[in-house]
């Protein structure tokens, strides 16, 4: 009788882990999305660059773009989010840089790994992604030393600017949209959302696993510890209370760690990362004033 019920229990429990392992490895493993567009495209003079992450094991692709007419002294580099690549084409993204780079801001767009044309096989949530962001302020201080560089993320690469920026001083500034907090607390709260799979017991499963077959560090993502390494640097946190993959109280908790320095523009309405896309002219605005302070 009892080896009856712990076979059925152990059954029960290889029915689960195999699904629970099959989605991890998915989700850290994202069908890459092609760069279909130019800067070419829209006006932009640029230039195709490769560049080492800071760890030296991917090589990644992305553009240069610089400003021609009254250039400042300061490089945008932006951050896409997950399972995107550098055209971020919810927003979409050439359209904001064209208009930064009119205002004489040099922008620099790049591949995570295991995304558009850079190298890599596996997305680890900001995890190693800190790595390509170091990697990209790296190759911008070896062209311009003399210019200050400004990080501009979405979701995962919103987190990814805030853990690059605690750890290099030669960041002048963050504009984190739609972050979350902190990795492990996220997924414990959210992860059926990208997983498709039943909160229980699949949740706790995952992310039980996951580690141990990826190395992601989950303690490792935490924005909390950034936003404290970043002070008394400023970010700009912008977030739509309408986000259903990335609750807008993830970013007000950020910005409630040194609301003295740190500014949150709450948006309606917009789904993840839609702001841009519903209040195009506001948002520039705001970036541009929040640019004018750096």
């Amino acid at each position: 009788m009892y080896w009856v019920l712990f076979g059925a229990i152990l059954l029960v429990f290889i029915a689960c882990v195999i699904p629970a392992v099959w989605v991890g490895l998915k989700l850290t493993h994202p069908v890459r999305k092609r760069v279909t567009s130019s800067p070419s495209e829209y006006g932009l003079t640029f230039n195709d660059i490769t560049f080492s992450s800071r760890s030296g094991d991917v090589l990644l692709s992305g553009w240069h773009m610089p400003a021609n007419e009254k250039p400042k002294d300061v490089t945008l580099i932006f951050a896409h989010g997950y399972s995107g690549n550098r055209l971020e084409e919810g927003l979409p993204i050439l359209s904001l840089a064209k208009s930064l780079i009119q205002n004489g801001y040099d922008v620099l767009m790049f591949d995570f790994r295991n995304s558009g044309r850079s190298g890599g096989k596996m997305t680890t949530v900001g995890y190693m992604e800190k790595q390509d962001l170091l990697g990209a302020i790296d190759w911008v201080n070896h062209q311009s030393p003399h210019k200050r560089i400004v990080l501009i993320g979405y979701s995962m690469g919103a987190m990814t600017s805030l853990l690059a920026a605690a750890e290099d001083t030669r960041v002048s500034g963050v504009i984190a949209d739609s972050p979350f907090s902190q990795l492990k607390r996220y997924l414990a709260k959210n992860l059926s959302y990208w997983s498709g799979l039943p909160h229980f017991p699949f949740t706790w499963l995952i992310m039980a696993i996951l580690p141990l077959i990826t190395g992601i560090k989950e303690k490792h993502v935490d924005g909390f510890i950034a936003v404290n390494g970043i002070y008394p640097r400023p970010i700009l946190f912008i977030h739509s209370d309408a986000d259903e993959a990335i609750p807008s109280t993830e970013s007000e908790q950020l910005w409630e760690v040194h609301p003295d320095i740190f500014e949150f523009w709450r948006t309606q309405k917009a789904p993840h990362v839609g702001t841009y896309r519903l209040q195009p002219q506001e948002y520039l605005e705001r970036v541009l004033k929040f640019l004018h302070k750096v």
